[in-house]
């Protein structure tokens, strides 16, 4: 990839980042789908022509990969920050995925762009490293020993994941007071709610 591409806009040039193409991108892809982001849509959406983006990606299905790609690329970094910024206990856990916990809207444009993620071969390998680094820094903050902070990880994460799903169906009270709730009960019943940082 090019570190930077030119738009013209207004008669002048403008230097756009390819991050800032990407930016873009994702923002309409959050908004349309993967199945309405085309060349076009797209064009609008970063500011280039669709001449541009089909001699950047050469294809639609590279162009949203590429988008995707660089949506991970964001959530590892956030995973990283949030891993280093919480303590190692059950609390600092559930801080560190409340960090990652979208917003009420975000729900259902996540699923709609999992779908994309789990289709695509490159994206699902992303997801799962993700998902394995997401419950080491989990189990860390639950267990000691290796076979619990794998099992102890993952089960976390799962119930997190589940959290955010049903509280998008239900609606029942704030986004992040039930998903918090749902993860404190969790960690009662798990026994490590009283772990204290090693």
């Amino acid at each position: 990839m090019n570190d930077h591409l030119y738009i013209i806009a207004m008669g002048r040039r403008k230097l756009l980042s390819d991050a800032g193409v990407l930016d873009r991108l994702l923002t309409q892809l959050e908004k349309v789908g993967p199945d309405g982001l085309s060349f076009s849509v797209a064009s609008r959406a970063a500011g280039l022509s669709p001449a541009t983006l089909v001699q950047r990606f050469a294809s639609r299905d590279a162009m949203i990969e590429a988008v995707l790609l660089h949506a991970w690329d964001k959530l590892d970094a956030q995973t990283s920050a949030a891993d280093a910024g919480n303590p190692a206990t059950p609390a600092g856990a559930i801080d560190l995925l409340m960090t990652l916990s979208p917003g009420q809207a975000d729900v259902a444009d996540g699923l709609l762009l999992l779908r994309e993620d789990i289709r695509n071969p490159v994206l699902r390998a992303r997801g799962a490293a993700w998902g394995s680094a997401l419950a080491k820094a989990l189990g860390r903050r639950l267990a000691v020993t290796a076979p619990e902070i794998e099992r102890l990880g993952w089960q976390m994460a799962g119930v997190w994941q589940g959290a955010i799903i049903w509280r998008a169906f239900r609606h029942e009270s704030e986004p992040a007071n039930a998903i918090r709730a749902v993860l404190e009960d969790w960690c009662q019943s798990a026994g490590v709610g009283d772990r204290q940082q090693g």
